[in-house]
């Protein structure tokens, strides 16, 4: 694995932020902060009626897939092609009680929760501020996932 480090040994990028324009802003930050459980970390208003909130989804990764994954992915999770370009994903600790909840406060549900073949309990749902989202729950820790076929790195 590569790490760009600066000369202090510190990660070059600190934190990703994914930024989501929201119609309706209250539906969703009560959905993302109040339902999902995202922690406020900041808000923010401006002239104009302009608002942020700032919400902490804990540890932040970036997946880049190319079209055959994004592909492959989809047939597992739904059976079919159903993501657009982005789509989120939250790890939660019970994929089954979070996909209840979340579509009973306004999501629809996409695809209930699935066994995926590496091993994690995935949903999927359309959110508010037009997201589509994966809730999965790891059934296996990292090392016993690192044994199974096509797992690694590209470095």
């Amino acid at each position: 694995m590569t790490t760009n480090a600066d000369p202090a040994g510190r990660p070059a990028v600190r934190q990703l932020r994914l930024v989501v324009e929201a119609e309706d802003y209250e539906a969703a930050l009560a959905f993302y902060r109040d339902v999902l459980g995202l922690p406020e970390e900041a808000a923010f208003t401006a002239d104009g009626g302009a608002r942020v909130a700032i919400l902490d989804a804990g540890r932040a990764t970036l997946e880049i897939a190319n079209p055959a994954q994004k592909k492959m992915i989809d047939e597992v999770e739904v059976g079919r092609q159903v993501a657009p370009k982005l789509r989120v994903a939250f790890e939660v600790d019970d994929a089954e009680e979070a996909t209840g909840r979340l579509v009973s406060a306004g999501a629809s549900q996409v695809a209930p929760p699935t066994l995926t073949p590496w091993q994690s309990l995935n949903s999927r749902l359309d959110a508010p501020a037009g997201l589509h989202i994966t809730l999965f729950q790891e059934l296996t820790t990292q090392e016993e996932r690192e044994q199974m076929d096509g797992f690694g790195t590209e470095s």
